[in-house]
């Protein structure tokens, strides 16, 4: 017998949720149950937040910084923000074209939700960071799936620009990209952005630009940042935040910039969803904003070297066809191959690994929707130690199944 409380939205159920998060809670059962578990699933820094920044969300808490803030974010992070956009893009972002936001997420759910209304279509190139298509299916939008080029181990992975363009339609009001991209480690290049955004000119179309990691980027090659572009304001909106330059995942700051007048709407928006975003952990944040950068140019240059060695190393695995990503701290392989070999799924395999070898992988296909069904998303956020150890228990893996 069912009661009100059973009849969730239909659209509720059918949510898929982000699946690294079901990860972090199998390889913390099995931790618990005293198995070496390594993982290389959640996308997040293995190394603490920086010290500078600790102390300054220490002394905000300290002041007894504590209470409600304005519901964009107080006017001292949103100017830093505003700085640190101009200077790095020449560009001229107001401190009131900034809204900050319970992590970056939370970003993503107020812009997709402020402009996607009922049978309105979203362009998402695919695998896709699953929040995405998710929000869009809950507030009555679908997501358009395009699936990105895969070019091989020497050129990894391209937008498909020609593919973009022929499915736009006249519901179509939003793209998508995702640069440096999750879970493919792709940096698209500024070119295929550039011919991306005149798409959007030309059909009037928004596109949603979320370049959380524009800040690992590798192999000295240049990013393109969206709010370079002078006319930003009629056709970006614009994603980032603080949980992986900063290494602060569980502070939860993320931001949204968008034309001035709009940011005003918004905020009413959001008041009623999250009233403001943490106080002292803003406090916090403008330290993370204004420097020492050193910190951030270390981790990135150290993660560039853990990308290398976990190329080298799953390169040589059996049926791996291994891109040495260029952005990000992920690594896609290729293993179409191994999987057409031992007949197994990629749900398999994942599952194999984590019971059997007590290494932790994502499926590609928890990156929406489906082009990741070959492959698997390799977290090198973490030691040399763990990668060599990990790597090395995947091959035997793999071994062990093609006997």
């Amino acid at each position: 017998m069912s009661s009100p409380t059973d009849n969730l939205k239909p659209i509720i159920p059918e949510l898929l949720g982000e699946a690294a998060f079901v990860y972090v809670a199998k390889a913390n059962e099995l931790t618990k149950k005293g198995y070496n578990v390594i993982s290389f699933g959640v996308g997040q820094p293995d190394i603490p937040t920086f010290p500078h920044i600790i102390e300054a969300g220490k002394e905000a808490l300290d002041k007894r910084f504590t209470g409600y803030t304005e519901t964009a974010g107080i006017y001292e992070l949103r100017e830093a923000i505003s700085n640190y956009l101009n200077s790095r893009y020449s560009t001229d972002v107001k401190p009131t074209e900034v809204i900050v936001t319970p992590g970056a997420k939370g970003a993503i759910f107020l812009a997709i939700a402020s402009y996607i209304d009922q049978g309105d279509e979203v362009i998402v190139p695919e695998p896709s960071f699953p929040a995405y298509p998710e929000v869009t299916r809950f507030i009555g939008g679908k997501p358009v799936f395009v699936p990105l080029k895969w070019l091989g181990s020497e050129k990894g992975f391209a937008l498909d620009i020609e593919k973009i363009e022929s499915s736009i339609t006249n519901r179509t009001k939003m793209i998508i990209l995702n640069n440096p991209h999750n879970p493919t480690g792709a940096l698209f290049p500024e070119q295929e952005v550039m011919k991306l955004y005149e798409l959007a000119r030309e059909h009037k179309l928004i596109i949603l630009a979320d370049e959380i990691y524009d800040n690992f980027v590798y192999d000295n090659l240049k990013f393109k940042g969206l709010l370079s572009e002078e006319d930003w304001r009629n056709y970006i909106l614009y994603i980032n935040g603080f949980s992986k330059t900063f290494s602060m995942t569980g502070w939860r700051l993320g931001y949204l910039v968008i034309k001035e007048d709009l940011a005003q709407k918004l905020t009413r928006f959001a008041v009623n969803i999250y009233s403001c975003p943490t106080s002292f952990a803003q406090r916090a944040a403008i330290k993370a904003m204004t420097g020492p950068w050193e910190p951030v140019k270390e981790m990135i240059s150290l993660f560039q070297k853990r990308r290398d060695l976990a190329a080298k190393l799953l390169s040589k695995i059996p049926g791996f066809e291994v891109w040495p990503s260029k952005g990000a701290f992920y690594m896609f392989p290729n293993i179409s191959k191994f999987l057409d070999q031992a007949r197994l799924s990629v749900e398999e395999f994942v599952e194999y690994l984590i019971n059997n070898h007590q290494v932790i992988t994502l499926p590609g296909t928890v990156f929406p929707d489906k082009a990741g069904s070959k492959y698997i998303r390799f977290s090198f956020a973490s030691s040399f130690e763990a990668i060599e150890e990990g790597v090395k228990r995947i091959n035997n893996a793999v071994n062990e199944l093609l006997k």
